[in-house]
């Protein structure tokens, strides 16, 4: 068990995305020294800018830091900043523990755990049930794989993004449950936008309709979340369509290795698909209702 929480402490910080912003902003409040790397010059001018530092790489971020937040897109991209030319096994002491939101492949997670702690590195699948927002209002839920003793000696951490880490089991189990949880979420979201849709072209208020959504057993949490944004058409991402594209191919890659059917996620793959050919991957994952509505326009 670790009581480890040195005000200022520099932890560091490798992907200043949506979710990168958001966990920095609430360890820079809590008092920790945030050094952050992106291959955007802006995002790391952004992190400057909340009060954090920028470094020239991930390398300097691990020369810097014992402990480091990863929040990347693939797990191909994990595993070239931390392996890589450059990345954060390439200095003569590695930070003691990597703690990684990205939503990966458990595979190839279990995997760089097991090659990490051959190098006394100790590696964290810390994947996130929330969007960005979610995470900045402390909603989030991180589930999290890999070593019990990591997941002790980073409780501070955790505590200070959110009210609920839980702890899962061993390396991938973390990234197993968020694939498992983004098919559920991701349906809701597309049997929300399908059903406001159908509601709009029935001819009801739509907001009103919302409401009454809210009252009933057909109410899921994403009405929250998500119902407003569909309504009034304000795609500003939380969670981009794109990242959520990649996570159902991953979910569907995962299904064919277990000879599984998943019928519905085909179908939401086909829309997201449609979606992010036409442009649109870079808008907030509630964008799914104009994939509904274009589907209607294309009958």
């Amino acid at each position: 068990m670790s009581t480890h929480s040195n005000r200022n402490e520099p932890v560091g910080l490798i992907g200043i995305g949506l979710v990168g912003t958001a966990l920095a902003e609430h360890l820079l409040t809590a008092g920790f020294d945030v050094v952050g790397f992106d291959v955007d010059e802006s995002r790391r001018d952004h992190l400057v800018g909340l009060g954090g530092r920028a470094a020239a790489g991930p390398a300097e971020v691990a020369r810097r830091c014992r402990r480091v937040f990863l929040s990347l897109m693939t797990s191909e991209i994990v595993r070239e900043v931390v392996e890589g030319p450059g990345g954060l096994l390439a200095v003569e002491t590695p930070p003691q523990f990597l703690l990684d939101t990205t939503t990966g492949d458990p595979e190839q997670t279990a995997a760089l755990a097991d090659r990490l702690a051959k190098r006394g590195v100790q590696y964290l699948d810390a994947t996130v049930s929330g969007s960005s927002q979610q995470i900045r209002d402390r909603e989030a839920v991180f589930m999290v794989g890999g070593a019990r003793e990591a997941f002790e000696a980073c409780r501070d951490l955790f505590a200070a993004v959110t009210e609920r880490a839980l702890y899962l089991g061993p390396s991938g189990s973390g990234s197993k449950a968020k694939l498992a949880s983004n098919l559920i979420l991701g349906l809701n979201r597309l049997a929300l936008a399908e059903g406001l849709v159908f509601a709009e072209r029935l001819g009801l208020d739509l907001r009103a309709f919302l409401e009454l959504l809210k009252l009933t057993s057909a109410y899921s949490a994403i009405m929250d979340t998500k119902g407003e944004k569909m309504l009034t058409g304000n795609f500003t991402p939380q969670a981009r369509l794109a990242q959520h594209h990649k996570d159902v191919r991953l979910i569907l890659d995962y299904a064919e290795k277990l000879g599984q059917e998943l019928p519905l996620s085909r179908t939401h793959l086909e829309v997201l698909e449609r979606l992010v050919g036409e442009g649109d991957g870079e808008l907030d994952n509630s964008a799914v209702v104009e994939g509904i509505r274009r589907l209607g326009r294309n009958a």
